[in-house]
Parts: C-alpha cells; structure tokens; sequence
C-alpha cells in the first residue's frame, strides 16, 4: 500500500520528463534548426533514444560514469543534455577555447568514459588524449561529430573512429524511456572557468536542473513556443539551463556554430527569434555592430544577460535597437541564474538612463533558490539594506550545486555556515534589490577609500569611442592605490587619448574613484570571454608607483 501511494503522489524531478512531453504533446512542431539540418521534438526523442542506446550498448558506459564533450553550438551537443542522462550517466560540456593540456586535465579528473568532439576540435582532443597516454592515464572512448555547416579534412582523415550519426543510425530508437530513481543523481558536471592545476569541477542534479527549468521560465515569462537562439554557448552552465527549459516549452533552438553580430541578426530575421542570452561580450558586439550587419527585427527581442554588470551605455544601446535587456546574475555553482533583475512596471516612466541604471543592478532571488543575502563573511551577519554598506553576496537553496567533484574539502569551505560563498562583494538597496560592487580581490583602496571598479568601468563605457573597458589597482606611494584604467576603442589607433578619458571620469565620478593612468589597448580574456584582471594587475604593477600624490 504506501509502494503504490508513493508511485501515485511522488515522482523524481527531471528535466528529461521536458523532452518526452513535448515530443507526445507537441511532436509535429520544429525543435531544432542548425544550417540545412531541421529537427521536430519527434525527431528529437528519436535521435535522443539512440544516442542513449549507443552509450550504453555500444559504448558500454554504466550510470554514474562521466560522457564529456567538446562542441560548439550543434544539433549533437543539445542531443546529449538528454542522451547521456537516459542511461543515468552524467553529461560533460568542455570549453572548446581551453588548450590541449587544460582539456587533458579536466577528461582525467571527471574520468570521463567517453568524449565527443566536433570536427573542428578533432585535431585539439587526440592532442589531448596522447597527453592522456604519456601519463599513462585511462583513455576515453573518441566520437567523432561531423557538422555538415564545418568542413575538416583533418578530422576525415582519420580512419577508424566511431562517427556520431553512425552511432545513431545503427542503434534501437526504443530504448526505454526512464526517469532517475534518485532527483538527486547527478545529471551534468561543469567545471569553473579559471581552472589550473586543481579542477573545481560542480555538479548538478536532475532536480536542480528541473527547478532551474522552470523558475527561467517564469521569470522571464517565456510563453509557449520561444524561438530560442543560441548565442551563449551550452558548455557554459548547460546554457544557463535553458537546453532544458527550451523542451519544457515546445521551443525552437536556432544553433550558432560561430556567434557574429551578422548571424545574430541574419537568424533573428529569418527565424523570428524571440529570445536569447549571452555575457555582456555578446551585448557588446551587438550594440557595436555596424549598419551593413544590422537587419531589422521582426519583433522586440528578450535578451538575459549574465555576467559582470553591462555598462548603462550598452543597456541603453541594445534598447535602442529594439532589444529588452534583463539582467541576472550567477556562477556556474548557481545553474547559472541565481539573482534576477525583476523589473517592477513603475520603473518604464523613468528616463533612458535611469532604466539602464536600475538594469544594471543583479536583483533578488532566484526563483528556484530559497535566499539571497549580502552578509558580512566574518560574522556571517546581513549588512545594512542602505545600498551602501558592502558585504559578500550569498545565496542557498535547490538550485546551488550537489557539490565539487572529488573534492569534500572545497565543497565543506564553499558552504561554511550554511550558505554559499560566491565570493563577490556588493550591496543591498532598501528595496531589497542587490548589485554587485566588485570581486573582493577587485576592490580598489585608495587613501582608505573603496573603490569599485565596476563603477568607474561604467563610466568608461559611457564615452563614445570606448569599445571595452577594464579597471585595476596601481601602486601608488602617497594612496595605496589608484585606479588603472586598461582600454579598448572602438576604432583602432583612434585618436582619443588618455587625459581626454581621464577629464571625461573626472566630470563624471568623485575625483578619488577617477583614473590615474589609462592605457591602450586590446584586454586578455579567457577562453570564456571573461576579462583576465590578474594579468592587468600583473601589468599595473610592473608599471611601478605613481610616486607623488596626484593633483586630479
């Protein structure tokens, strides 16, 4: 008797339970759209069911082992956000931006069983895997994906390697439909950008993942239907959770194999895109595209961006170009989303440049969390609500990861005191709206005075020529320290220089927050797209003391 009440009132969550209503309710309808290649949610269980035959049949991994892959935005790798878990396995999305050495170190501390790649980066795993097999280390399984839209003659060259759509073609299309018996499986593992020699790599569940689905969804009321293109990349987060989000809704996912301003806008036009996502990277590159990219849009376009705070003058750009920004922010520890910018109908009265401003702000809790807080990290006790006083951002809930792979200790520190520590410091409004000051090694001290860098670059992202801007400490023997403003223009060797950005700071911000030194020039990045400031930091100190007090 309490077998059967259970099985009629308690189901695990899982995302997976997205692919298989959709395909039974909305089967006929298109799922995916990849160059010449179009799929419908039909097609789509299909495919997934003989993805999930083949790993386990044909390659023989069992449930709880790890199935990496190395892929852009294609058909193959939305398939395996629900191949992989129907055999129980856990999915993992690798960056196709790290090199050979990183990627080598991830596959053997996930021990993955199998990895997929895509031709282009056919040539970057077998170096990988021969790093693999000097160390004398497991080797994984190779599955070759052939993308029609990329032609490799290395990657065909090769004889012998199990191909993806062969995979496929030669597998059961019944294999069986199930559900985890745990929602607290792991369902995808996710390694954090910056990882060196001692992977953090996080861990997710079905249940989180599920969670995350729908409170995306609400939040940023996503009807039926979207037309979703694909301009974040799906290792990133498991695209912030919406390759399963789109499923729940009977989407379609327009993939982009290489993310344009021109394709961006040549996709939105012919596919009547509805919405999209990306770090402020990709806003940038919209919102600086020039008139012969640009194509008019069928529609207002959503757009959720992640990530360090846009610029106000890039929020008010996109708007112009008929783009409805929303801000959220998270970590990859977060499913991606962990606040959200909720935007209260009062605020549309408001001028251009105070909407851009409130955007701007990370917002409240996330629907799938249970709280959101800036508290102070050594007494664990909430900050004033005053949009002043500074404290670290964190966050607990269903949606904060199982943990880190193989690693309890990181995971034990990463949850002292029954929060989450995201490690970056901000405020809290009196609304209860939080925004982001810095990373806490980030802050600036200046003559005792905190700085944020987010702040000044906001600022710098207002003047006209400036295409991309980062803020960091540089010596000073009289402050401490002063900010060092790095920048990219818009137009190579334009002839802005750097006191008319410093006079420009200046009429804008407290003279004790304006830049002291500005230099040009493009800004390392990560294989994310993220700014590297410990390599700026790195420069502004060789650049040495600025060795009298300054009269800015």
């Amino acid at each position: 008797m309490e077998e059967r009440a259970m099985a009629a009132n308690h189901a695990p969550l899982s995302p997976l339970s997205f692919l298989y209503r959709s395909a039974a309710v909305f089967g006929d309808k298109t799922s995916l759209i990849h160059g010449a290649s179009c799929f419908t949610w039909s097609q789509t269980l299909d495919r997934c069911r003989r993805l999930a035959s083949a790993i386990s049949l044909r390659l023989g991994v069992n449930p709880g082992a790890v199935v990496s892959v190395v892929a852009p935005n294609v058909a193959a790798i939305y398939e395996m956000h629900f191949g992989v878990p129907m055999v129980g396995a856990i999915l993992n999305t690798i960056n196709f931006r790290l090199d050979a050495r990183t990627i080598a170190l991830l596959l053997d501390h996930a021990q993955s069983r199998a990895v997929f790649v895509d031709s282009e980066f056919f040539p970057l795993v077998t170096q990988a895997l021969q790093l693999l097999a000097e160390s004398s280390k497991p080797l994984p399984q190779l599955v070759l994906i052939k993308d029609k839209s990329y032609t490799s003659q290395v990657a065909h060259s090769y004889g012998g390697i199990l191909e993806y759509e062969e995979l496929l073609e030669n597998s059961s299309q019944d294999f069986p439909l199930v559900f985890p018996d745990d929602e607290e499986q792991s369902i995808a593992l996710n390694y954090t950008s910056g990882t060196t020699s001692r992977p953090k790599g996080v861990l997710y569940t079905h249940r989180g993942a599920y969670l995350n689905s729908i409170a995306s969804i609400l939040l940023w009321e996503m009807g039926p239907f979207p037309v979703y293109l694909w301009t974040l990349p799906m290792f990133h987060c498991n695209g912030w959770c919406f390759t399963w989000a789109i499923a729940a809704q009977g989407g379609t996912n327009i993939c982009l194999r290489n993310v344009t301003s021109k394709a961006t806008f040549d996709a939105i036009a012919e596919s009547s895109v509805t919405h999209l996502s990306g770090a402020p990277t990709v806003l940038n590159m919209i919102a600086s595209s020039i008139p012969s990219e640009r194509r008019d849009l069928p529609d207002k376009v959503a757009v959720r961006v992640g990530g360090a705070p846009p610029p106000p003058a890039i929020l008010s750009s996109m708007e112009e170009l008929g783009f409805v920004v929303t801000h959220s922010y998270g970590l990859t520890e977060t499913y991606g989303p962990a606040l959200f910018c909720a935007w209260r109908p009062h605020w549309n009265s408001f001028p251009l440049e105070e909407r851009a401003k409130l955007k701007s702000r990370q917002g409240v809790v996330h629907l799938g969390l249970h709280q959101a807080d800036v508290k102070d990290p050594a007494t664990m006790e909430s900050v004033a609500r005053d949009g002043r006083t500074l404290g670290e951002v964190m966050v607990r809930g269903s949606t904060v990861m199982k943990g880190y792979h193989r690693d309890d200790e990181a995971t034990r520190a990463a949850f002292q005191g029954g929060w989450f520590h995201t490690g970056d410091l901000g405020v809290i409004h009196p609304d209860g709206y939080i925004q982001l000051r810095d990373r806490s090694k980030d802050i600036i001290i200046s003559g005792g005075e905190n700085i944020s860098s987010i702040e000044v670059e906001s600022v710098l992202y207002g003047h006209p020529e400036v295409l991309e801007a980062a803020v960091v400490a540089r010596p000073d023997d009289f402050w401490g320290e002063t900010p060092c403003a790095f920048v990219t223009l818009k137009r190579s060797g334009g002839a802005t220089s750097a006191r008319e950005i410093i006079d420009y700071c200046r009429a804008r911000l407290p003279h004790f927050m304006n830049p002291r030194s500005v230099v040009f020039g493009a800004l390392p990045k990560t294989s994310t797209g993220k700014v590297q400031k410990f390599l700026l930091r790195d420069r502004a100190r060789a650049m040495g003391s600025l060795r009298a007090p300054s009269k800015l």
